[in-house]
């Protein structure tokens, strides 16, 4: 019989550099795991020795004052998203998390969605369009057709819509109501319409008054305007409302007296002959903000023609049925 050799390894059969490995790998595991429990016990320590707070409730309320509020408490706001809710206005505070009333530590984030209102729409411009015209686009735009009503009008034929509520570019929810009042065209003997004397010099009114010396008005006058003196810059009634002889009519004029035409800038706009007749917005950028300087219909083929003092005038912008169409900056 063959002989059976002792397969056991001694240790002294374990070369010296392997067990010096060894013990190093040991040594690294230990420390590994001594840091680990550690750092663990660290930050247990510092988490639970922050004092408790009380979640304020911020649904309903802008990102702004809720970061105020949750501030004041050391913790931390988050915005997770945005979602669709009629519910809650659009740009406020729809659902948080962790939920009001809850206590946590303080330097908890609190997680919050704002709305973005009703699945909304714009309104469309619907001045100037017929009747048939402004339903269809009403429908187009997911929108329902309310109340129509009629109104005589010097400006519009009959059949075409004079004005609407809510006004052009509004954003509204879906399946909103759009009232309209459409042109029963010219007024019979004897009804008097507001004309549109806004952007006009006060000649023009009081010419107009002359053919009607039974009208009762009057004038108020705006030092801080930006437009030349005697420029009519607002009227009431508006234009085609009929003007009774019980009715005071307002006409306010600007009395600029340091604008003159000299240091100036004359916008124009040409609207075109064709199609009908079209919202024209005219907007300045000055150094004390925004100011909307034109907002009215005008037909194909009209004119605008504004003189606007050019001292820290920035920019220009005109929009048509509510599009940006030019923009120009004044250097």
């Amino acid at each position: 019989m063959s002989e059976i050799k002792n397969n056991k390894i001694n240790s002294d059969d374990i070369p010296l550099n392997y067990i010096y490995v060894l013990k190093i790998v040991i040594a690294i595991l230990v420390v590994i795991l001594f840091s680990y429990f550690s750092f663990n016990m660290i930050v247990s320590y510092a988490i639970h020795s922050r004092k408790e707070v009380v979640v304020p409730l911020v649904v309903g309320k802008s990102p702004l004052t809720a970061l105020e509020e949750i501030s004041k408490l050391n913790l931390a706001m988050q915005i997770s998203g945005k979602e669709f809710d009629s519910s809650v206005p659009v740009g406020y505070i729809l659902r948080q998390k962790p939920q009001a009333g809850i206590k946590v530590r303080e330097g908890r984030i609190i997680k919050v969605v704002i709305s973005q209102g009703g699945d909304s729409v714009f309104v469309p411009n619907l001045v100037g369009l017929p009747l048939r015209n402004a339903e269809l686009y009403i429908r187009q735009k997911q929108l329902v057709l309310g109340q129509v009503s009629e109104g005589y009008s010097n400006r519009f034929p009959k059949g075409v819509v004079i004005s609407q509520e809510p006004f052009p570019d509004t954003q509204v929810e879906k399946n909103t109501y759009v009232n309209l009042l459409v042109s029963a065209g010219s007024p019979p003997p004897g009804v008097l319409l507001m004309p549109d004397f806004r952007q006009k010099n006060i000649i023009d009114f009081y010419k107009w008054i002359e053919e009607n010396k039974n009208v009762k008005y009057k004038i108020e006058r705006d030092p801080n305007s930006i437009f030349p003196k005697d420029t009519i810059i607002a009227q009431k009634p508006g234009v085609d409302s009929v003007v009774s002889n019980d009715e005071q009519i307002i006409i306010t004029v600007s009395d600029n007296l340091k604008q003159d035409n000299k240091n100036s800038i004359l916008i124009t706009h040409q609207v075109p002959k064709t199609g009908s007749a079209r919202n024209i917005r005219i907007v300045v950028f000055t150094d004390s903000g925004e100011k909307e300087v034109f907002n009215g219909i005008k037909e194909p083929g009209s004119r605008i023609e504004l003189a606007i003092p050019k001292e820290s005038l920035k920019k220009i912008r005109i929009y048509v049925n509510g599009t940006l169409v030019e923009e120009k900056k004044i250097d």
